[in-house]
């Protein structure tokens, strides 16, 4: 054994953790000239992160240290917060002054170290970094600027707290003032870091120029390597073959419908229902795409990477490649489709009684709309002739859907009402569309029964305990519930739930009881920002907003990884594979919806901030016009206020008139007798857009209630 095994080993039973060069010296009986060869081998074991050396000089493990690991979430005045990754032991976020940050910037992944207060030796809610383990941004979006030194990329997202320095020698040709990508070359010690810019996006007030700008900021990938696109042709251009069908239920007499928007080109899901001795015959049946993507193929890796499909007013960046996900794993009108189905008998009550899943082949017989399945129940004679083959069924999904629902509501499922803009995109004339609100009975339909497939399949799966990913929804901390409470509350309302067991139906309660006042609205926007975020995860933790004790992602594998990742597995069960299974994904499972996580919340991230530039632009044509609104939001420096079609806007303090002091825990500004709470109604009046925050400026005009 060499010596530096020999100290390693003492580190590792604790010998010499959090010990001084000095100390160890002493504890390994080293003299003093030895010292730099100890130094040396110190410096190794560091360097092969085996160890770490503390901002004070201390050696040790990452476990003897008591370090830290998580990420960094930067702030444009040069502090930082770590998100540690361990959330169960480190629930809350952690300050990084300036000074802590030790050359760390926003999404790096990091070691940290809790400072300890000198004079009792307790520790403070802040922490210093130790060791940065990867960067988070290797490429960076911003306005660069040149003077007659250097240039500069100044990055849109302010959390990356330093500019990037480019050399003049690199960038004399580029125009000043434009959207541009660095990749970053170097971190100098106690400068900023180096870069060169890689692509010119536009002008810096070129509208699509900002769009490109924010999809390169996340990191999206907009085409695909030629590798993934040639195996995309080459398994589409297969189509199914007579082996494809062995050991497949066929399904193609059935009469099978897909429901979608008009504009859906991958659709993963169709439907059937029959009615038969009283009880509902539903089959929910979903694209194999399992069959066409396969383990550690170039496709699959690349799924992997990109997670979910992100969806923007006027593009797509698809999961998987066009030939799969609009071509063959496509459950397209009139065409063949491999499918994995869910089959369930459901008595008149909405209890599943049987349910099996299966390899089978369907054949769609119409793609409906939302649009045109709402006209159907509403007795649309036209539309009802076009469909005069499925009009029935459409009712009998109605009629099932309605018991569904009522189920599910006795078991607490949170019903949230939130608003959401629907942004169109004419892309000819370049006209940004944004319609009023509106949420069909058709989209329930479809949601009710993938959400009773997701379930169905989860509680099969979970009851034969293989490995698997599941959708969890955990129910709200106690430190939101009570805030929320406290809320609700200041709206006049009763809530007395047990903040820190808070039940799905306490929520739901909440909503009925608003159901018909003004602040409605507003409470299911509070409502959800109380809650926990979705996640992927191997361990089943139940979903707390659909009251449900064990959920998956089961319905959408053409555009998301977990959903196909699950299918895989599933099948193996279904071949009598289990002991495979579990050999194959025990470990693969926990990567899968980790990585399904982050890009999701990627994914969403960007979804809005694209939204928003939409919104923004939208509203510039309308300064001056002048519309009724909610109160959706106070702070100390203003108000938020929703408009019909769910944009919101903002009314600056100064605007109002007088003097308002600001009531954090009643949620209001007041001034006297006049006061503006959360959930009032009032006019107001577009005055600017803000492009830089992409937000829309208004000025209020009066409350509703005034004359």
């Amino acid at each position: 054994m060499s010596a530096k095994e020999r100290v390693y080993e003492k580190f590792l039973d604790g010998t010499l953790d959090g010990k001084h060069i000095d100390t160890i010296c002493k504890i390994l009986s080293i003299p003093y000239r030895e010292k730099k060869r100890l130094e040396g081998l110190l410096h190794e074991l560091c360097k092969e992160e085996k160890i770490y050396k503390t901002n004070d000089g201390c050696f040790g493990t990452a476990e003897g240290l008591g370090l830290i690991r998580g990420k960094i979430v930067g702030n444009e005045r040069g502090f930082a917060f770590l998100v540690p990754d361990d959330k169960e032991k480190y629930p809350n976020d952690f300050f990084i002054p300036r000074k802590g940050l030790c050359g760390a910037y926003h999404e790096d992944e990091v070691l940290a170290e809790l400072v300890y207060a000198t004079s009792d030796g307790e520790t403070r809610d802040e922490v210093r970094v130790v060791k940065i383990l990867s960067r988070g941004f290797t490429q960076i979006v911003g306005t660069f600027r040149r003077d007659r030194r250097a240039g500069y990329l100044y990055p849109d997202d302010k959390r990356y707290f330093s500019e990037i320095y480019i050399p003049l020698s690199d960038c004399f040709q580029i125009k000043n003032g434009v959207k541009a990508v660095a990749k970053i070359t170097s971190y100098p010690c106690g400068r900023s870091p180096g870069g060169e810019i890689v692509e010119v996006l536009g002008d810096e007030d070129d509208f699509f120029a900002e769009e490109l700008s924010i999809i390169r900021s996340y990191n999206l990938r907009e085409e695909f390597p030629e590798r993934v696109e040639k195996e995309a042709r080459a398994v589409s251009a297969r189509g199914i073959t007579v082996e494809d069908l062995q050991n497949r239920r066929d399904f193609r007499d059935k009469l099978i419908v897909t429901i979608d928007g008009e504009d859906t080109r991958d659709i993963d899901d169709a439907i059937s229902l029959e009615k038969v001795d009283g009880d509902y015959l539903l089959g929910v049946h979903i694209a194999d795409v399992s069959h066409y993507v396969q383990p550690r193929s170039a496709l699959d890796t690349e799924a992997f990477e990109r997670g979910t499909s992100v969806y923007f007013p006027d593009r797509v960046l698809p999961m998987l490649p066009r030939p799969l996900s609009n071509g063959i794993c496509s459950l397209n009108e009139g065409e063949d489709r491999l499918t994995l189905s869910c089959l369930m008998r459901i008595d008149a009550n909405g209890k599943v009684k049987e349910s099996e899943i299966v390899e089978s082949v369907v054949r769609s017989a119409y793609k409906m709309t939302y649009t045109e399945v709402t006209k159907i129940l509403d007795g649309d004679k036209e539309t009802q002739d076009k469909y005069a083959l499925v009009k029935d069924t459409v009712h009998l999904f109605a009629e099932l859907t309605r018991i569904l629902q009522a189920k599910r509501s006795k078991k607490g499922s949170i019903a949230l009402d939130v608003k959401e803009a629907k942004i169109l995109f004419d892309k000819e004339t370049n006209e940004i569309t944004i319609p009023d609100y509106e949420r069909a009975f058709s989209y329930q339909i479809i949601e009710a029964f993938m959400v009773l497939a997701n379930e169905t399949v989860a509680e099969y799966m979970c009851g034969i305990e293989t490995p698997f990913i599941y959708r969890v929804h955990e129910k709200p901390t106690e430190e939101k519930a009570v805030a929320f409470r406290a809320f609700a509350q200041t709206l006049g309302l009763t809530a007395r739930f047990n903040a820190t067991d808070v039940k799905p139906y306490d929520y739901q309660n909440l909503l009925n009881g608003a159901k018909d006042l003004p602040v409605y609205p507003v409470l299911n926007r509070v409502m959800l920002r109380s809650m926990q975020k979705a996640r992927y995860s191997p361990q089943n933790a139940g979903h707390f907003g659909l009251a449900s004790e064990c959920y998956c992602h089961f319905t959408s594998p053409i555009r998301r990884y977990p959903d196909l990742c699950i299918h895989r597995i599933i099948k193996e069960v279904l071949n009598g594979k289990y002991a495979e299974a579990v050999e194959k994904y025990a470990d693969f499972v926990d990567a899968a919806a980790k990585r399904s996580s982050e890009r999701e919340r990627r994914a969403a991230d960007a979804e809005r901030d694209v939204d928003d530039l939409y919104k923004t632009m939208y509203m510039s044509e309308r300064i001056g016009e002048q519309y009724p609104a909610v109160i959706s939001g106070v702070t100390s420096f203003g108000l938020f206020a929703e408009l019909p079609f769910a944009v919101e806007g903002f009314i600056p303090l100064e605007s109002l008139r007088g003097v308002f002091t600001y009531d954090a825990d009643k949620f209001r500004l007041y001034n006297g007798k006049t006061s503006y709470t959360i959930g009032e109604e009032v006019f107001v009046e577009v005055t600017d857009v803000d492009f830089y925050r992409r937000r829309t400026e208004l000025r209020l005009i009066k409350k509703s209630t005034e004359a």
